[in-house]
């Protein structure tokens, strides 16, 4: 019970300090519910609180001015398994691309979530290679939405659509 009344009071912090955009944290937080209602057991439970925790400490500390949110999208809603793609302005000619796919909260901890990590320049956010997994990705960045495609076998977790959070 502390542990939620703890959390609920990080929300309201990032609700009323954080520049991210205000659907984001209520999306994160539909993502996070269900990845609490899968788990089996209380250290399962505890974890994701923690998790939980760390990404609305990470909403209100960082400038989220600088960086663009993407929730996988299928069929008009968020995916079934859903994945959170981040755009960070770095510097002016350097940007970060970090991925989530949340996986089962049951699993082994090294392996309910695939990242995906990327560099590279403004101009050349296009082609996009992930450094965790060596696989090559196609970015299509239109107004709002935001289409991952790959050619490469094994490489097919990140691919598809993609919604803008601003």
């Amino acid at each position: 019970m502390e542990a939620r009344h703890e959390l609920n009071n990080k929300f309201l912090v990032a609700y009323l300090i954080s520049d991210a955009p205000i659907k984001l944290l209520y999306d994160t937080h539909s993502i996070w519910l269900n990845r609490l209602q899968q788990c089996k057991a209380q250290s399962c439970i505890s974890q994701q609180f923690e998790l939980r925790e760390d990404d609305l400490n990470f909403y209100t500390s960082l400038n989220q001015s600088l960086t663009q949110h993407f929730l996988k999208f299928e069929h008009g809603k968020i995916a079934k398994q859903p994945i959170h793609l981040q755009v960070h302005q770095l510097t002016k000619d350097k940007v970060k691309i970090e991925g989530i796919a949340y996986r089962n909260p049951n699993n082994r901890n090294d392996s309910q979530t695939v990242p995906l990590l990327a560099y590279t320049a403004p101009d050349k956010k296009e082609q996009i290679f992930d450094n965790e997994h060596d696989c090559k990705y196609n970015f299509n960045f239109q107004k709002s939405i935001l289409v991952v495609k790959t050619e490469q076998k094994g490489c097919e977790r990140f691919s598809g659509i993609y919604r803008l959070y601003d």
